[in-house]
């Protein structure tokens, strides 16, 4: 049994720092937290957009990694000392916590410390453009620059996508798109960004369009933008009901892939990790810009407000 300070959110909002008592199970990990970061889902959450299994008080934070300390009795995949990614949710703003031993994966060797702490939304948006079907000489869509569209659009191009179009409201993350390599940003706030894409393929459409905004807008822009026999990468997590169009899915025959690492089977998840990480520990993808803004946890409700308020915030973490 051990104390830690850990974050709460008690109400939409609200959050607190609390001190937490952990009693390690059998087949658990006890990690001491090196940084979290603060996904898109964390957001919806503090925002009161609670998935069903989902109540509050609710101990939040999963996006981390860090070193372990101790291991339940049962656990014979890691000792005190190694380094581990959280692939779990697992109250991870915090000093300490603890993981199942199915909800960790151990970080790559060569892999930054932050990064690492950072890896399971790194591998996610690697995995969906490494599986979003963009090929040499594709015009694709990136819907959506935040920190996983930032990610993506970058593998695509150095997968030999001849042209990446960027997509986003915020004007600083589609001039940091434009550093990192996009060749051309919309800002769908000043224009259409579908009558955009059509004009910039002469009516034909684009190849492939990875949706990573997540909302109905972005997800029916993203469908009218594709070209017949295109591919829709979902990338996004949309936890509320939405109208969509779908008309075009069927009528055009359009290619609907489902990119989510996360949601695959855990064995399909351990072995695909490491092949998502491989060109970020190659520094093809440059992930240390995308991290704009760092608290400690004493500061969690002003990280989580810069993280909802401030549309140039991309990666917003939390170090205990």
């Amino acid at each position: 049994m051990m104390q830690t300070k850990a974050a709460v959110l008690t109400a939409p909002g609200n959050l607190e720092i609390t001190t937490r008592e952990l009693e390690l199970g059998e087949d658990e990990v006890l990690v001491k937290c090196h940084l979290t970061g603060i996904c898109g889902s964390d957001k919806s959450i503090y925002k009161g957009d609670l998935p069903p299994n989902i109540t509050l008080p609710f101990y939040i934070g999963h996006e981390s990694g860090g070193t372990v300390i101790a291991v339940g009795s049962k656990v014979r995949e890691y000792k005190p000392g190694d380094r581990v990614m959280v692939f779990n949710w697992c109250n991870a703003f915090a000093e300490y916590y603890k993981v199942p031993v199915t909800g960790l994966q151990p970080a790559p060797a060569g892999l930054d410390p932050d990064i690492a702490a950072l890896g399971e939304p790194v591998a996610c948006a690697m995995y969906s453009a490494l599986t979003c079907g963009a090929q040499l000489g594709d015009t694709v869509v990136v819907y959506g620059m935040g920190f996983a569209g930032q990610i993506i659009a970058q593998a695509v191009k150095a997968m030999g996508a001849y042209r990446v179009i960027a997509v986003d409201v915020a004007p600083g993350k589609l001039e940091l798109a434009k550093k990192l390599g996009s060749d051309i940003i919309i800002n769908a706030a000043l224009e259409d960004p579908v009558q955009a894409v059509l004009d910039l393929t002469d009516g034909v459409g684009a190849d492939v369009v990875v949706e990573a905004a997540g909302s109905e807008k972005s997800m029916n822009q993203a469908t009218a933008m594709l070209k017949h026999n295109g591919i829709l990468a979902l990338y996004s997590w949309i936890t509320q009901p939405v109208t969509l169009n779908i008309g075009r899915w069927h009528d055009d025959a359009l290619e609907i892939r489902t990119t989510c690492l996360v949601h695959h089977t855990r064995e399909q998840r351990y072995i695909w990790t490491p092949w998502a990480l491989r060109p970020v520990i190659q520094r093809q993808i440059d992930v240390r810009s995308l991290i704009t803004h760092e608290f400690p946890l004493d500061r969690i409700a002003e990280a989580f407000a810069v993280a909802v308020q401030d549309p140039g915030a991309i990666k917003v973490v939390v170090r205990p």
